[in-house]
C-alpha cells in the first residue's frame, strides 16, 4: 500500500527581501524549514501577485499557511479580497489554516471579527505572551508541557480588535489582547512570527529605519529586546506543527 504524501501550501502575502533571498532562498524556505517535515510536499502561491490554487485543487491539501504582509488585512485591494474568498472556501472545507500576523488578521476578518490599527501602537521586537491555561491541556498543541508564557518575535502595526464570536483566545500580552486564537480544530492564528529568527527581525528593522516607517527611538528599543534573549522557537514550532499535522487538539 502506497503511503499518501501530506501536502501543504504557503500563501505568501509579502515579497521576498534581498536579505531573505540571499540567506534562505526566499520566505518559502523559511516557512518550510520551520513547519515542514521530511516526506511532505509544500507548494508556494504568491498571493500578493495574484497566484492562487484552483478551487478544485484545494481539497488536495492537508493544510495551508498564510504569511505576514506589509499590507493591511482590512484593505480592499483585489488580491486581498480574493484571498479572503479563498480562505472562506478552505474554512468551509474544515481544512487546517495557520495564520501568521497578517494571516492571523485575515482569518479574523473572514470569520466576522474586527481588525484595525493596534490600539497601543505598533509592536516590533521580542514580546512575552501569556498562555490561557484553561484553553490548553497536556498532550495538546504544545505537547505534554503547556507553558505559562512564550517569547515571540513581533512585527506589526495592525491587530485583531475583536476576535470572531466562535474564537477561543489562547494567548495575550500587555501590548495586544489577542496574540493567539483558534476556531474549532482547523484554524489557528498567531499575531507574532514563530517562523522568524533574530537575523530576519534585525534586517526588517534596518529596512523600516531606511523608509522612516517607525521612529528611530522605537526601532532601537526593538533591537534591544532581542540582544540577549532568544525567542521560544522550539515551542512555537511545536505548537504550529502539531496543529498543522493534526497531532493534537485544544480543550
Amino acid at each position: 500500500m502506497v503511503k499518501q504524501v501530506r501536502r501543504y501550501a504557503l500563501f505568501q502575502a509579502t515579497p521576498d527581501s534581498k536579505f531573505v533571498k540571499e540567506m534562505y532562498g526566499g520566505y518559502f524556505n523559511v516557512f518550510v524549514s520551520a513547519f515542514g517535515d521530511e516526506g511532505e510536499q509544500w507548494d508556494l502561491f504568491r498571493v500578493i501577485d495574484g497566484e492562487f490554487p484552483r478551487d478544485d485543487d484545494l481539497d488536495k491539501y492537508d493544510g495551508f499557511v498564510l504569511s505576514g504582509s506589509l499590507h493591511d488585512a482590512f484593505a480592499q485591494e483585489d488580491w486581498i479580497i480574493e484571498l479572503c474568498s479563498v480562505c472562506k472556501k478552505i474554512d468551509a472545507m474544515k481544512k487546517k489554516i495557520l495564520g501568521i500576523c497578517f494571516g492571523h488578521q485575515i482569518i479574523c476578518r473572514v470569520r466576522g471579527g474586527k481588525v484595525g490599527r493596534a490600539l497601543r501602537g505598533p509592536d516590533m521586537g521580542l514580546r512575552k505572551i501569556n498562555i490561557v491555561q484553561d484553553m490548553m491541556e497536556p498532550g495538546g498543541y504544545f505537547g505534554e508541557e503547556v507553558p505559562e508564557s512564550l517569547l515571540i518575535i513581533e512585527c506589526h502595526r495592525d491587530e485583531v480588535l475583536e476576535p470572531p464570536e466562535s474564537a477561543k483566545v489562547i494567548g495575550y500580552s500587555d501590548k495586544c489582547n489577542v496574540e493567539i486564537f483558534s476556531v474549532e480544530d482547523h484554524l489557528l492564528c498567531v499575531q507574532g512570527h514563530p517562523e522568524y529568527n533574530k537575523e530576519i527581525l534585525l534586517e526588517i528593522i534596518d529596512r523600516v529605519h531606511k523608509i522612516k516607517y517607525i521612529e528611530e527611538e522605537y526601532l532601537e528599543k526593538a533591537k534591544r529586546t532581542i540582544e540577549k534573549i532568544e525567542p521560544d522557537t522550539r515551542r512555537l514550532h511545536i505548537l504550529c506543527k502539531n496543529f498543522l499535522k493534526g497531532r493534537s487538539h485544544l480543550v
